[in-house]
């Protein structure tokens, strides 16, 4: 018999705002990214020092998954992220960094986060995750392959829960959606609804 999934929790950053379970935690309209990010931290009070030492990409990440994964005990939680621009707003500070011959001097800490899938790196080390972990890049968000992705993960029993979603950083442009695939949950795990969800922020 086919085991059914829930989506536990989900939540968006996007446009200078913070939504969780489609309820507002926190809006200033900041059109800036590093200005709204840093806000939206000491808001939600958030402590972790090294918060500050990431780049765009992995401080989005971190906040959207912390704010589902803070008060979860569960420590075999699998991370599948997506997005469009993979590490692309990092790469071009650290193409800048290497591009002038006579200024040359690239930067360790711009460089390590040259990879997309450094967040995930960032998310399982606060939260002392050991799990199954992958990162695509879409040129869109596909709740098909995510949900398809998830369940085969807790099908095949190589986790018990599963952090999904799309967290993409482009210049000043950034969208984050993550939610929770488990046993039990506020929604079924379908493609409609992961869709749904993915397209309003808001409660519905």
């Amino acid at each position: 018999m086919k085991t059914s999934y829930f989506i536990q929790e989900y939540c968006h950053i996007q446009n200078g705002a913070i939504w969780r379970n489609g309820e507002s935690l926190y809006s200033n309209g900041e059109t800036d990214f590093k200005t709204f990010i840093k806000a939206a931290y000491k808001t939600l009070d958030l402590d972790y020092s090294k918060f500050f030492k990431m780049d765009h990409l992995s401080k989005l990440a971190f906040i959207a998954s912390d704010l589902l994964l803070s008060s979860d005990t569960e420590k075999n939680t699998a991370l599948v992220l997506s997005n469009r621009a993979a590490s692309l707003d990092t790469d071009r500070k650290h193409q800048k960094s290497i591009e002038n011959e006579n200024g040359y001097y690239p930067s360790p800490a711009v460089f390590v986060y040259t990879l997309p899938n450094i967040c995930l790196g960032e998310i399982s080390i606060k939260h002392q995750l050991f799990s199954e972990n992958a990162f695509f890049v879409f040129e869109q968000f596909q709740a098909a392959y995510l949900h398809d992705y998830a369940s085969s993960l807790l099908d095949m029993g190589r986790a018990e829960k599963v952090l999904c979603g799309w967290v993409d950083m482009d210049d000043e442009k950034y969208d984050a959606f993550l939610y929770v695939v488990a046993k039990n949950g506020i929604f079924a795990h379908s493609k409609e609804k992961i869709n749904q969800l993915y397209q309003t922020p808001w409660q519905i």
